[in-house]
């Protein structure tokens, strides 16, 4: 049984042992590229297509080249072979600008008229690992929540779209560390806020509150990532007769409300059972919810089906 699997975009698998990036690549250097993080699950990449699309905008978002989203197909079908059906995986798609050596031969091609040779060549794979064994934990006991100032406006993405809020980039150091100050206080998740005291996102989720027979999320103009997670939940609850609503929170709804949940293409469905040291008790629909992300992943999981 494989504990990693590397695919390149060629369709080619990759000795998951060998180097594959270079020293001077962009992704390393600045953190100047994408990824998504997708759930393999009974051999099938859950609600790919979202994940393909959400790839695409990221890409035009940081003026990356257009991803050949057929080749990036290919490649994720070769990964989730090569990984098998009998467990679940996290695979990665990551696609950064490539080398720094390469992208300063391209403007000097440029500058000399070589519009022909002037492309710069991104670095691009796949890549499959075991699920972390939190996410076992997340999914059945919950997650223990603080809340973090992000320290910034609601605003700010639309003000200054420069910022690629709302964009999947690799460039992840602050998010990473709000999870370590997290730990340090005893918690396992952040919930961001931002300088009007409005519902953000975790770290690597969406957040998502039940009240009643509603679920609302905060709106992507708010600066928050499209979640894939999320969005399978939604199609999945209307079915169901849910209301599911795209609403500005503020964080007294997060109290207010019967149950808060951080939504990720990994841990699925995560309550909140504590949040800044708060007791949260279960609701009695909870594991209506839990089922709802359930088939809403899985009738979203293969290729073609979103």
């Amino acid at each position: 049984m494989v504990d990693r699997v590397l695919v390149s975009l060629d369709g080619a698998v990759r000795d998951a042992d060998a180097p594959l990036l270079y020293a001077d690549d962009i992704g390393v250097l600045r953190g100047d590229g994408i990824f998504e993080t997708v759930l393999l699950r009974a051999g099938n990449a859950c609600a790919i297509e979202f994940h393909l699309g959400r790839l695409r905008r990221s890409a035009q978002a940081l003026d990356l080249p257009e991803p050949e989203i057929g080749r990036w197909r290919e490649a994720v079908e070769r990964a989730a072979k090569e990984w098998g059906t009998d467990r679940e995986g996290v695979m990665r798609l990551v696609l950064t600008r490539g080398r720094d050596s390469e992208l300063s031969g391209v403007a000097e091609k440029v500058t000399s008229g070589d519009l022909a040779a002037a492309v710069p060549v991104p670095t691009a794979y796949v890549l499959v690992l075991p699920v972390p064994d939190r996410v076992q934990k997340a999914r059945t006991e919950g997650v223990s929540v603080v809340t973090l100032s992000r320290g910034i406006s609601i605003d700010l993405a639309q003000a200054a779209p420069w910022q690629l809020l709302g964009a999947k980039t690799l460039s992840y150091a602050s998010n990473m560390a709000a999870l370590r100050f997290a730990a340090r206080m005893g918690a396992d998740d952040v919930i961001f806020t931002s300088t009007e005291n409005r519902v953000l996102e975790g770290p690597r989720s969406s957040v998502v509150i039940a009240r009643d027979k509603q679920l609302i999320t905060p709106p992507a103009k708010n600066g928050v990532l499209p979640g894939v997670t999320q969005r399978a939940l939604f199609v999945e609850a209307e079915k169901a007769g849910w209301e599911c609503i795209y609403k500005s929170l503020f964080t007294a709804d997060l109290l207010t409300c019967d149950s808060v949940w951080m939504m990720s293409s990994v841990s699925l469905a995560a309550r909140v059972n504590s949040l800044d040291g708060l007791r949260m008790s279960a609701p009695d629909n909870a594991q209506e919810i839990i089922d709802l992300v359930d088939r809403g992943i899985e009738r979203a999981g293969a290729i073609g089906d979103w």
